[in-house]
């Protein structure tokens, strides 16, 4: 029974870490592009301080050849002249460059094939940074036409109205409205006009003609 509820317990648990990061996935995407574009920057930082070291231990070793071979020039140069002494210090400053000129042919060698490798790992993961940035675009996008379909499907919280109940309204009131106008001119058409000014009119009077400067002049004239 024990080892039972365990293991409810322990699948429960994951099914809430898996709803989890379902309902934060892209939150969690965001972050871990944040995080891969930081170590992309990194294996770039690499690259640039192999190259640089390379390139600095390449001048170096190109100094040393070049100095061997003044030496050896110079070396011959004592041996001709029968200055054995000189010659032979000269040899033994030869002997130590050699060992220089080998092991700085061992360091660019080494920084070759190391950097061989970052540059293989900064394109791959290039590559890559650029395929999950595509994917995540492609996730937004899929995510925001999913939340407008659930918004369609879904009811609405209960303090917020949704398009569809506004439509409605909005056609209740224009019935409401048409049938208002109806109502109103069925009353003018069975009780006939209400005002004063209707009823006069309808008794063929009129309202009182405009006055003109003619009927003023006149009326100042009987006053």
């Amino acid at each position: 029974m024990f080892k039972t509820m365990v293991t409810l317990m322990r699948s429960r648990a994951a099914a809430a870490e898996e709803a989890l990061m379902d309902r934060n996935a892209l939150a969690i995407l965001d972050q871990q592009m944040r995080d891969t574009r930081a170590g992309l920057m990194s294996l770039q930082r690499a690259l640039a301080t192999a190259l640089a070291e390379e390139a600095q231990e390449a001048r170096r070793h190109q100094a040393v050849l070049a100095r061997i071979e003044e030496l050896e020039l110079r070396t011959r140069a004592a041996l001709f002249a029968g200055q054995e002494d000189l010659a032979m210090e000269a040899a033994e400053a030869i002997a130590g460059l050699e060992q220089e000129r080998d092991a700085g042919h061992e360091a660019c060698t080494s920084f070759a094939a190391a950097i061989a490798r970052l540059r293989r790992a900064v394109a791959g993961a290039g590559q890559r940074v650029a395929a999950l940035e595509r994917g995540r675009r492609s996730a937004r996008v899929a995510e925001a036409m999913r939340t407008a379909r659930q918004g369609r499907m879904e009811a609405a919280p209960p303090d917020r109205a949704t398009l569809a109940e506004a439509e409605t309204t909005l056609a209740r009131l224009r019935t409401q409205q048409m049938l208002a106008e109806a109502a109103d001119a069925f009353l003018d058409e069975v009780t006939g006009p209400s005002s004063l000014d209707d009823r006069m009119a309808c008794a063929g009077l009129g309202p009182a003609p405009r006055p003109t400067a003619a009927s003023v002049l006149a009326r100042l004239r009987t006053n």
